[in-house]
């Protein structure tokens, strides 16, 4: 049978070049920087900072708000990652020019962008609504990045004979989204989704109060009271703080992430149930609820409409070729009249950079060099302890229901919260701040990891498990056939995802201010928190758009291969 090219990509090499699409990817964005940078020179010149109330019973109030970023941010995360991430699988075409652009999006340090998008915000929209929308663009791009990539990855790594099952039976996108493609990526979405709003609360508190010279940002929130505690070296409330922090954390855990894991675990790609499938209380007690038997009752009708409106709105493939001659003229000229004003922009920004003197280049390519250096070796530390801890947690659903809650916590606290006691205690150590700063790297990059193998192991079948113990294979056989194989796109996603992180999270962990001090290390971090404190706004062009081409590259270079090798010859098939 001979697969559909629109739903099968062609399996071509990746070449170790650029291409054009990422020069006009970047040049695009130096284009949007620059205006950033130009509108946010009209925001108000002093902006009062809001006083918090640390008292602890103000803590109810300020987590419902944060909370309530949190959802907005994530449903705008997952709704772009199954659409961002269903067009770039579903053809070669749109792959070639999606997967640079996701490349280069996700490689923007949106802590060195930060002050542009609050200051260009408040300069066109309301005060507060401009930091409310500042917040939550910010959480947006902490939790969007890892669903798109472990959307894509499941997408590509479906089973081919199940592909050419939907187009046998001609199921329409819909069909073939609601029992094929959710179904198969349901573990990894759910467990992604986990670590996206660890990686949210990680930057709640950058995203709930910051401060560029006269303008004070706050918005009440569980990030500023944390960030406020930690200014004012209130011990107490920092614990209060913490705690609340905790306790949302796991109220989160056990009424929304657990029964979802439970629920998911009926999709797994596998002949035998598992030995001991994961368990949840509350999942439980609604499944045989009579609340939940009403709700099935009244939305089995709405369902079937749902699925027979979106069946005639989007058609099967067949349908949809019929109509492919029409040019959608008016998007063709909205693009170009976009183009031109981007290229324009990007000129401007060009002539920005020609303020930047050789010794500030020179700086920006050294930082470059020593942060690489950092990122990497945060990584390998990440990868060592992460596969062996993900995988026992993963085959493991009685280990998961004991450490998975105290995963997801340990994950959701804010290393920036602690970057000052790390930061005094690695000052007195061999390494001092470049210590404290590949520490910080590694507890707001490593869940990345942990997360997505603990997400490949829960999803390797129980058949496979029972044949390499009736093979008699040794541990490391067993790892060499089975474990390493069906982990290598679950690593790949978390690894490419880490890497962006620990780059952005340099930001943070080169350059720190706290007890009236400045610490900072040679970084391209330091470099970007240094110029954004100065308002040297040619410099944090230089700094920012030299991160954004160093990780676009070792993305080409690296991982869009081994993204490439995990399609082609680690599939459950």
């Amino acid at each position: 049978m001979t697969a559909s090219p629109r739903i099968f990509k062609i399996e071509q090499t990746l070449k170790p070049r650029w291409g054009w699409i990422e020069w006009v990817v970047f040049l695009g964005l130096a284009g949007l920087i620059y205006l950033g940078v130009r509108l946010s020179i009209g925001a108000p010149a002093v902006i009062p900072g809001g006083q918090l109330n640390l008292a602890p019973g103000m803590l109810p109030y300020y987590a419902l708000l944060s909370l309530g970023r949190m959802l907005l941010a994530y449903g705008l995360s997952l709704s772009f990652a199954l659409s961002y991430g269903t067009l770039a699988a579903s053809s070669r075409r749109a792959e070639q020019v999606l997967l640079p652009v996701l490349d280069v999006l996700q490689s923007i340090p949106i802590l060195s962008f930060l002050p542009v998008v609050f200051l260009s915000f408040s300069a066109l929209l309301p005060e507060h609504l401009a930091m409310e929308l500042a917040a939550i663009v910010l959480i947006f791009t902490s939790q969007a990045w890892n669903l798109v990539f472990s959307w894509y990855q499941s997408l590509t790594t479906i089973p081919k004979e199940l592909r050419e099952a939907s187009v046998v039976f001609q199921f329409s996108p819909w069909l073939r989204l609601k029992t094929l493609e959710l179904p198969f990526g349901a573990i990894g979405l759910i467990w992604n989704s986990m670590m996206s709003w660890a990686g949210g609360w990680f930057f709640l508190m950058a995203a709930e109060i910051f401060t560029a010279g006269a303008r004070d940002f706050h918005l009440p929130g569980l990030g500023a009271y944390l960030q406020e505690a930690a200014n004012r070296g209130d011990l107490s409330a920092i614990g209060w703080g913490v705690g609340t922090l905790i306790l949302m954390i796991v109220i989160l855990d056990q009424l929304m992430w657990r029964p979802l894991l439970t629920w998911s675990d009926r999709f797994k790609l596998e002949l035998v149930e598992g030995k001991v499938p994961p368990r949840s209380w509350f999942y439980q007690i609604w499944r045989h609820s009579r609340l939940m038997r009403v709700v099935r009752s009244w939305a089995a009708p709405w369902g079937r409409r749902l699925d027979d409106g979106l069946i005639r709105r989007f058609p099967g493939v067949r349908d949809r070729e019929e109509g492919r001659e029409r040019r959608p003229w008016v998007l063709y000229g909205v693009g170009a009249a976009v183009a031109g004003g981007l290229g324009f922009a990007a000129f401007k920004g060009g002539l920005m950079l020609v303020a930047v003197t050789p010794g500030e280049w020179g700086e920006v390519i050294w930082g470059l060099m020593a942060t690489w250096v950092r990122v990497a070796t945060a990584l390998i530390l990440a990868v060592a302890w992460t596969v062996p801890v993900g995988v026992a947690i993963g085959t493991n659903p009685g280990l998961a229901a004991w450490l998975q809650p105290l995963v997801q916590i340990t994950a959701s606290i804010p290393a920036t919260a602690l970057f000052p006691v790390i930061t005094l205690v690695a000052l007195s150590l061999p390494g001092g701040l470049n210590l404290a700063a590949i520490v910080l790297m590694l507890l707001g990059t490593q869940w990345y990891l942990l997360f997505n193998v603990i997400a490949g192991a829960s999803a390797i079948p129980q058949d496979l498990k029972d044949t390499a113990a009736l093979l008699q294979l040794n541990r490391w056989q067993r790892w060499r056939t089975l474990m390493l194989p069906a982990l290598f796109p679950y690593i790949i996603t978390g690894a490419i995802t880490a890497s962006g992180g620990a780059w952005n999270a340099s930001i943070v962990a080169e350059y720190s201010e706290f007890g009236g001090k400045v610490f900072t290390t040679t970084g391209i971090g330091a470099l970007i928190a240094t110029a954004t404190a100065t308002n040297n706004y040619p410099l944090l062009l230089a700094a920012t758009l030299a991160m954004v081409a160093m990780v676009s590259a070792i993305n080409r270079l690296v991982w869009r291969r081994l993204y490439r090798l995990a399609e082609e010859r680690f599939r459950m098939e």
